[in-house]
Formats: C-alpha cells, structure tokens, sequence
C-alpha cells in the first residue's frame, strides 16, 4: 500500500519516498523480492480527491499519475475510487486483497508539522 503526496518530483533525492513514481518503484520492487509474481498483482487505486482548493491540481495529477502508472505497468486494475472533493479513510487488508473506503465529511484540515529528522536509525518522526 502507497500513499504519495505528489505525483512526480524534479529531484527525487533523499524525500523521494514522497512521490508516486518512486514510491511505487520502491514497492513493486521489494513485493517482488519478497516472492510476488508480476503477473498477479493486483491494484486498487484511492484517492486523488480536491479536499482544499489550493491543492486543486495535486489530486488529479495523483490519479492520472496512478492510473497511466497502472497502463504502463500492464497491471491488473480491478476497482478505483478517485476525484471528487471529499477526503476517504481506506482500510486494506493485504491477506485477502480487500479494501474498505469510507468518505469523510466536515474534516478539518490537520495542522501541518514538520517531520524531525533523526539520522542516527534514519527515522522521520512526525
């Protein structure tokens, strides 16, 4: 399961775990080494929804990014639930594949805070 902020980045560098396109390297990748075959995976895609209006892009760009990932990728897409203006809290289970969503109504935005970095363990802390 991923759950990136922006869909693409000029400079992965060292926060490139937030965006989709190495995020989903990363997970592909070590599923893969832990014995998945390619060939049956399976994708649920969620999310990409305008819950501010000064994030107005960043939603759509998410699911075209995920949904042209997904084509690119020949993946099998078996359900989504993308767009729309309303935040969604998904649950996942990974042994049976099964995933619940519920929209969220009058949320509040949480108060932004940054992360503290702690190199010793290479931890980020929020």
């Amino acid at each position: 399961m991923n759950h990136f902020l922006l869909a693409r980045g000029a400079d992965v560098g060292a926060d490139g775990h937030r965006y989709g396109s190495h995020a989903m390297e990363l997970l592909i990748n070590d599923m893969l080494k832990r014995g998945a075959l390619r060939r049956r995976l399976k994708v649920k895609l969620f999310g990409g929804a305008m819950i501010q209006n000064n994030f107005a892009r960043i939603g759509r760009q998410n699911a075209e990014f995920a949904l042209q990932f997904v084509k690119d990728e020949e993946f099998d897409l078996v359900s989504h639930s993308l767009l729309g203006t309303q935040a969604r809290k998904v649950r996942f289970n990974p042994t049976t594949g099964s995933a619940q969503q519920k929209f969220l109504t009058d949320v509040e935005s949480p108060p932004i805070v940054e992360p503290i970095h702690v190199a010793a363990d290479d931890i980020t802390f929020f």
